[in-house]
Order: C-alpha cells, then sequence, then structure tokens
C-alpha cells in the first residue's frame, strides 16, 4: 500500500473521533435535560442549540468518510445491467467524479452564508456561540469530500488496483 494511502487511512480517524465525541456529549445532555426537566422541572435552556450544532458536528465530520467508502443510500435498480456489461467500475468513478464536482457549489454557497453571519455578527441565543464557525466547519468537511469524491473516483477510472489494495 502506498505511503499516502496510509496516510489518508490514518486520517480518516479523526472524524470519527469528532463524531463519536459529539454523540457522546449529545446523548449526557440528553440525559441530564430530561432528567432535570422530570425532577426538577428546570430543564437545559441552551440543550436546543446545542443540539443543533452537535449535530451538524455529528453529520457533517463524517460526510467524507462516508462518501469515499460509498455509504450512501443506493438504489441497485441497473445493477445487474452494470455488471452483466462490466461497466460498474466505469459508473462509480463518473458518479463519484461528477458528485465530487457539484459539490463545491454548495461549498462556495455554505462558505458566503457563514461569511455572512460573521460580518453580521450572529450569535446562538442563549450561549452567544457565534454561528459562522459552524458555517466553516460544514464548509470545509463538504470541501474534503468533494476532494476525497473526485480523487475516488480518479482512482477508480485510471489506477482501480490502488483501491484493490486498501481493501485487502
Amino acid at each position: 500500500m502506498s505511503p499516502l494511502l496510509k496516510l489518508a487511512r490514518s486520517a480518516s480517524t479523526l472524524p470519527i473521533v469528532v463524531a463519536c465525541i459529539a454523540l457522546f456529549i449529545l446523548m449526557i445532555m440528553t440525559f441530564a435535560d430530561v432528567i432535570l426537566r422530570s425532577v426538577f422541572n428546570s430543564p437545559i435552556e441552551a440543550a436546543t442549540e446545542l443540539t443543533r450544532i452537535l449535530m451538524a458536528v455529528l453529520v457533517f465530520s463524517v460526510l467524507p468518510i462516508i462518501s469515499v467508502q460509498n455509504g450512501h443510500i443506493a438504489v441497485d435498480l441497473t445493477d445487474g445491467l452494470f455488471s452483466r456489461f462490466r461497466l460498474s467500475r466505469l459508473r462509480d468513478g463518473l458518479l463519484n467524479v461528477f458528485c465530487g464536482v457539484i459539490l463545491f457549489w454548495p461549498v462556495q454557497r455554505v462558505w458566503i452564508l457563514a461569511e455572512r453571519a460573521r460580518d453580521y455578527g450572529d450569535v446562538t441565543e442563549y450561549l452567544a456561540i457565534p454561528v459562522f464557525y459552524v458555517g466553516w466547519f460544514i464548509t470545509l468537511t463538504v470541501a474534503v469530500s468533494a476532494i476525497a469524491m473526485l480523487i475516488n473516483g480518479l482512482i477508480l477510472l485510471f489506477a482501480p488496483t490502488l483501491l484493490a489494495e486498501v481493501n485487502k
């Protein structure tokens, strides 16, 4: 396995750790909120905004991993046809490249919205957390997803044996 692929594989653990931490914080916060609400009639007031932020972190931190590993929901109505004509690799490569290219539009739009939130000084209601940090995080992870899908698609099209090494 090439050193670059080893580096990419080891770097892919960081987003998973971030998602696990966000999920753990969400579980603890939800448990504490339910207990405080039920027993003491005093809910955590900032729970809603923390849930929104942590859900964004949870979803978008694993987006690059899901994208590269083809973990998205897929309908396999045409898989038999593509397999019969041995076009599955071509289809997967072209779709990865196409999706990687079109993901740059949301990267641009979310970046603009994050910058607008920064310029306006938008903050969350209870904790006054600047909203643009979440926008920047989403922009970064979607950009990484786009680049990863482009690279994955190009590897599928031009050097599929590299991915065969990784999957062993």
